[in-house]
């Protein structure tokens, strides 16, 4: 690289990166071939429209490629060409996301999601992001004893609302969701179901957390996170859903309207490529192998941590990522004080709210903790225990006196 500047940056990035713990639970190291395709040159294509339907030529490659990528998508959740579409052109997860609402929610329609302070996402209708501003959002909350979804709760509030969107998978909640129960709502509420797994689609591709294609209509998720590629999106859409018709079109039709021309412009074709080559490697024996790894370090990590005194948002984990009450009611350091001070000694995590928080979100009651990236370096259950006593050590040495 000639530019000295950005050969700089990127080296300072790549020791950053060797030096420190990865604990951010949205964040994964992908593979050289990866970032092979990333680098590409397929990032010199433009390719608006969809394969066989382009606005401008010389696209034959690039529609082989688009082409491979939905199929590789299809197999790798075990999903049927005949009944489920995908579309691997959203630039990233909120873009995917605002694309499903503008197909099919009208305009100041209804979106039911988890509030963002108890696991969430901005675009499950939060008043901030435009899926609160161009649409009505309707809130769901955790249950105060218990921190976990009370689906009897949820049942009744989407009855009564009867919102045209119901938005399960979050960014935040530790526990097993099921999707069975989101089903029964959604149809006693007439609702679609739409799934974000942008968090969860490695651990559902891999085998070791509940697949919620069986229930879903739509299911929208990163590319990256725990399915450990690079960062884009994709939306999966039911053919039919129990035979309803969307404006004269089909429900992934709609999508793909939506998300061009109604939301982006041309794709990414380097990242579709590279999307393919993740896809590709997650449906090897050594991706599950590594989930499964996933999941015994982030309970490794919990224990320990639940064992020296720090409470944790249900009291454990079923996934990839644990939330940590590192302030314990004005016992311990807030949030941002937690995640400074961890980053000071080499160890990367976000702070994050808790439900029903008492602080503010710039400076919330506790920390979010993930160890799918750390795995991704061969991190087993006793690198996460030693991890653990670290971030033990670290939060009690600022603990308020």
């Amino acid at each position: 690289m000639q530019d000295a500047i950005v050969k700089r940056l990127i080296q300072a990035e790549v020791v950053r990166q060797k030096r420190t713990v990865n604990l951010i639970a949205s964040e994964n190291y992908v593979s050289s071939a990866v970032l092979a395709a990333l680098g590409s040159v397929f990032t010199n294509k433009y390719a608006e429209g969809y394969p066989g339907g382009r606005y401008y030529g010389g696209n034959v490659v690039v529609d082989r490629v688009e082409k491979l990528c939905q199929a590789r998508a299809l197999q790798l959740f075990k999903l049927q060409p005949a009944d489920w579409a995908v579309n691997v052109q959203p630039l990233s997860g909120s873009p995917a996301n605002l694309a499903v609402y503008l197909a099919t929610v009208p305009p100041g329609g209804k979106i039911m999601g988890l509030k963002l302070e108890h696991g969430g996402h901005l675009t499950h209708g939060h008043p901030v992001s435009a899926s609160g501003k161009l649409w009505s959002p309707v809130v769901y909350e955790v249950d105060r004893a218990t921190e976990q979804l009370d689906y009897a709760a949820v049942e009744a509030q989407a009855i009564r609302e009867r919102p045209t969107v119901i938005v399960a998978g979050f960014t935040a909640y530790p526990r097993v969701v099921d999707w069975a129960a989101f089903r029964r709502i959604a149809d006693r509420s007439g609702s679609l179901l739409m799934v974000d797994l942008s968090h969860l689609a490695g651990l559902v591709a891999g085998g070791v957390y509940p697949s919620p294609f069986p229930f879903a209509d739509v299911v929208t998720t990163t590319t990256h996170k725990t399915l450990r590629g690079p960062r884009g999106a994709m939306i999966f859409s039911r053919r039919t859903r129990r035979g309803a018709r969307h404006g004269g079109l089909d429900l992934p039709q709609k999508i793909d309207r939506a998300v061009f021309p109604g939301w982006q412009g041309g794709p990414h074709i380097n990242q579709i490529a590279a999307t393919a080559v993740a896809l590709g490697e997650a449906a090897r024996p050594a991706f599950k192998k590594y989930v499964r790894q996933v999941i015994k370090n982030t309970q490794a990590l919990g224990e320990d941590l639940r064992q020296r005194g720090w409470r944790l948002v249900t009291g454990g984990t079923d996934s990839h990522l644990i939330l940590v009450d590192t302030w314990l009611g004005g016992g311990g350091p807030s949030g941002r004080a937690a995640s400074e001070a961890l980053e000071r000694r080499g160890i990367i995590v976000n702070k994050n709210s808790l439900p029903f928080d008492s602080r503010p979100p710039a400076d919330p009651s506790g920390i979010r903790l993930g160890f799918a990236a750390e795995t991704t370096r061969g991190a087993t259950e006793a690198t996460a225990r030693h991890v653990a006593r670290k971030i033990d050590t670290i939060l009690k040495s600022i603990r308020p006196k």
